[in-house]
């Protein structure tokens, strides 16, 4: 039991540096999830291509909705800011579905 107390408290520490850090970012203070700001590369732009109707209409929302405020030099009512908790990976599956295809690709195309 002694050997789990560490761990605990270690994995507490980093769950609190992770959040810190989030709202240090400050995108959250806008509205935005950490996944509507990811840099679009090619498999990035690929994989927004693949989202769902609503999941894609929600991030056009978010990122039109976050430069609106950025013009003005607001950020959202504190209670409108995108917590840690809520801050969904949307993006991740479709993200490596499409890495995966791309690399299973490069290997067919070296044969």
């Amino acid at each position: 039991m002694a050997v789990r107390a560490p761990v605990a408290a270690s994995g507490r520490f980093l769950e609190g540096l992770r959040k810190w850090y989030y709202n240090l970012a400050g995108f959250n203070k806008l509205g935005l999830m950490r996944d509507d700001t990811i840099y679009e590369d090619d498999d990035v732009k690929e994989a927004i291509k693949r989202l769902p109707p609503k999941v894609y209409d929600d991030r056009i929302f978010r990122i039109k909705r976050a430069l609106d405020l950025n013009i003005t030099q607001k950020y959202l009512p504190k209670e409108q800011w995108t917590k840690y908790e809520e801050d969904v990976h949307y993006m991740e599956p479709y993200l490596k579905e499409v890495i995966r295809e791309r690399k299973e690709k490069e290997e067919w195309q070296k044969k």
